[in-house]
């Protein structure tokens, strides 16, 4: 963040409320990417910066004023922003307006309580202790209503749907897929939030995702090029062709054949020389 970011008037500004949680990667994930962008830079600032609209859409380089304003609208609904009127001065009542910047998602009670402690002067510096942080699956069907208000959620049914909602994250399905799965193709009018989510939550649930196993290595056999698995036959050859080439072998080999058959014909001209050295006898054909 850069040190040049204005601050405003003494007393003004940003204040952060107490006992936040740590900070972390999925503070703001539950809230649809302009919001989130936004709360994330809002709470990168220090206690003081101004963070009225004009200076937050001149400072940051995403969102103009109007978008920073209804961003700024979204951010209190969702209870991490507070923009309260107070009196101050002496004699002269004048009111002015002090802005409560949470990281953690604050309930409306938890806001009230903290206003009414404040205003009564009490030492303590959280009027509650804060609330246990939720799963990713909560705050994501918490979101829902900060995409279409006809969505929106109460505590208890945010509680009720968590664990379906769940499977669908352990799905690989992300929290901007789970909210445009939830929000999209709505009808007109939603009597029953609750209800309604539950039945997409069951009904719309995707296939558990294809993670195969890592694939063996693969040869492929010497003679019909088909592939094969790692455990290859002897000789390179497929078990098809090991039986085929067992079928159609020739009884010895092919080099043995042809030198049996030039000793027969060597053979044959031998008798054929001597035979005709020797007188042949009274009535016996002439070859």
């Amino acid at each position: 963040m850069a040190t040049a970011y204005p601050t405003a008037a003494p007393g003004f500004g940003k204040r952060s409320a107490p006992s936040q949680h740590p900070a972390g990667p999925t503070d703001f994930a539950h809230l649809p990417e302009r919001e989130a962008y936004l709360a994330a830079y809002i709470d990168r600032l220090p206690d003081g910066a101004a963070i009225d609209t004009k200076t937050l859409a001149r400072e940051q380089p995403r969102y103009g004023q109007q978008a920073v304003r209804s961003a700024l609208r979204v951010l209190t609904r969702a209870g991490h922003l507070l923009r309260v009127r107070e009196t101050v001065g002496e004699g002269l009542t004048r009111w002015v307006f002090r802005t409560f910047f949470s990281r953690t998602a604050r309930p409306v009670s938890w806001w009230e309580r903290f206003l009414a402690d404040r205003r009564g002067g009490a030492t303590r510096e959280d009027p509650t202790p804060a609330p246990p942080p939720r799963s990713e699956a909560y705050r994501a069907l918490a979101s829902l209503g900060a995409t279409d208000r006809r969505m929106t959620l109460s505590a208890k049914e945010c509680a009720e749907l968590e664990a379906l909602a769940a499977e669908w994250l352990a799905r690989d399905i992300t929290v901007q897929q789970f909210r445009h799965a939830m929000t999209s193709g709505l009808p007109a009018a939603i009597h029953c939030p609750g209800a309604f989510t539950r039945r997409r939550l069951v009904d719309r649930i995707p296939p558990h995702p294809n993670r195969d196993p890592r694939p063996q290595d693969r040869t492929e056999c010497a003679n019909c090029r088909a592939p094969g698995s790692a455990e290859t036959q002897p000789g390179g050859l497929c078990p098809r062709c090991v039986g085929t080439e067992a079928a159609t072998a020739p009884t010895a080999p092919r080099g043995g054949l042809i030198a049996q058959a030039r000793a027969v014909v060597r053979q044959a001209r031998a008798r054929g020389v001597s035979g005709a050295d020797q007188p042949r006898t009274a009535g016996e054909p002439a070859c």
